[in-house]
């Protein structure tokens, strides 16, 4: 009688305590939760916001590729990859640092002026009746005329220089300020101030420690709209009225033809421009932390 080998265990079989062998582990099984995390880490990573902005700036890269391709003009419209080319060789040269950095010092000039003029008065129109029935209508009669409407009497004023674009933005910075602000005020839940009134609190302690704290996510989103404001007008102001700065790049490339040389700027403000922004929106989180349960987009 032949002798019966004895039966091996399946290499995915369980042991269990005692030598019991237990039911077989499927190889599907073993796999399954790696591929789980592997399949929540991508669509975690595909919805990701900075994913989704990297998407969306590849759609417009291609878009501005085929139109290129299409205008087949590199004077009227180069491609991505001749600009891309002009923007290293100024980089190299130092002339985009430098021309940033002017444009940049101008704005910040601009927009703290705007904000030790604008800040302040938005809290006393805002916290005085008579004050804000004297200034509201100056305010809104300035407020519709655009900051390029200004140059030709700036030129005539401050000339061709830094002080013309400082100007421009200034103004332009200066309503959403006051105006984000005022509302900021406004909006303060009133029982906050009765709550402060019933414990003794001061008027002036209600200022500091109720009414600036309630007032300042609005005034942030302010100061966001006024950067954007300023940082759109400095163009305008320097392509005319300004021996340097970004504006004046363009337009000094545009006389010699230099249309890359162009869109290399204008492609380098819209970059300076968002990165700004994401700097702005990450100041607003940390110090208005409480702004996202008050409803207030950061």
């Amino acid at each position: 009688m032949p002798a019966t080998m004895p039966k091996q265990r399946p290499l995915n079989a369980a042991v269990l305590p005692g030598g019991e062998r237990g039911a077989a582990v499927p190889p599907q099984a073993a796999t399954a939760p790696a591929a789980r995390y592997g399949a929540g880490l991508f669509l975690r990573v595909w919805r990701s916001r900075w994913f989704i902005a990297l998407r969306s700036f590849a759609i417009f890269v291609g878009l501005w590729a085929l139109l290129a391709a299409w205008v087949a003009s590199p004077l009227q419209l180069p491609s991505p990859a001749t600009v891309f080319d002009a923007m290293v060789g100024l980089a190299r040269k130092g002339e985009l640092l430098s021309q940033t950095l002017i444009s940049a010092s101008r704005l910040g000039v601009a927009l703290l002026v705007a904000a030790v003029i604008a800040v302040p008065l938005g809290f006393a129109m805002a916290l005085s009746r008579e004050l804000n029935a004297y200034l509201d209508p100056i305010v809104e009669l300035l407020r519709p005329i655009s900051g390029i409407a200004w140059i030709p009497l700036g030129l005539f004023i401050f000339g061709v220089g830094g002080t013309l674009p400082v100007f421009i933005m200034t103004y332009v910075a200066f309503f959403p300020l006051l105006l984000n602000t005022i509302d900021g005020v406004r909006d303060i839940d009133r029982k906050l101030l009765a709550a402060a009134k019933t414990m003794g609190v001061t008027r002036k302690a209600q200022l500091v420690h109720v009414v600036v704290p309630a007032a300042l996510p609005s005034v942030m989103v302010g100061f966001r709209i006024a950067f954007a404001s300023a940082w759109a007008a400095i163009i305008a102001a320097e392509l005319i009225g300004s021996p340097s700065g970004l504006g004046f790049s363009i337009e000094w490339y545009r006389q010699l033809l230099m249309s890359p040389k162009v869109f290399s700027f204008i492609v380098l403000i819209g970059v300076v421009g968002y990165l700004s922004d994401l700097v702005l929106r990450a100041l607003q989180r940390k110090l208005t932390p409480w702004a996202e349960g008050l409803g207030i987009d950061a």
